[in-house]
């Protein structure tokens, strides 16, 4: 099930989101987040699927970049615990979130994806993202520099 997320849920989110912090180079954060941040975050444009109380991922969107000219345009973030990759939960939590983005009057969503993660380039241009770039070198983790590779899709 595909629902919008509560506070209740930052425990799990935030569960998923410091092993991602901890393991991974899907995001160049260090820094793990509180259950209070996470609950902050989530608080609105965030949704969670959720399987018999246990979160299995998240999606949220957030302003791309300060500035009036900018409040049609998203970014977003999709996160799977472990035992939901390969599922179809990732795929119908961003097309939730698409739909949600919509109604809210967005035209634009970004993904910014690791370049060492191949599986999520290939998962969004999947979903219709084109990539438009790649930032050389733009996150550091783990001792070493990584690429950005930056996706659009037009909603």
């Amino acid at each position: 099930m595909i629902r919008a997320a509560t506070a209740a849920d930052a425990p799990q989110i935030a569960a998923i989101w410091n092993h991602a912090i901890r393991e991974t180079t899907i995001t160049f954060n260090p820094v793990e987040k509180s259950e209070d941040e996470v609950a902050t975050l989530c608080a609105q444009d965030c949704l969670v699927w959720d399987e018999d109380g246990q979160v299995l991922g998240f999606a949220r969107y957030f302003p791309f970049r300060g500035g009036e000219g900018y409040r049609f345009t998203v970014e977003h973030t999709i996160m799977l615990h472990g035992d939901g990759h390969g599922k179809g939960g990732g795929k119908q939590l961003m097309d939730a979130l698409f739909a949600d983005a919509k109604t809210a009057d967005k035209h634009t969503m970004f993904a910014g994806c690791s370049a060492e993660n191949a599986g999520a380039v290939a998962f969004h241009a999947k979903l219709g993202f084109q990539k438009v770039a790649t930032l050389p070198e733009v996150g550091f983790k783990f001792g070493r520099w990584i690429d950005l590779v930056l996706m659009q899709k037009r909603l």
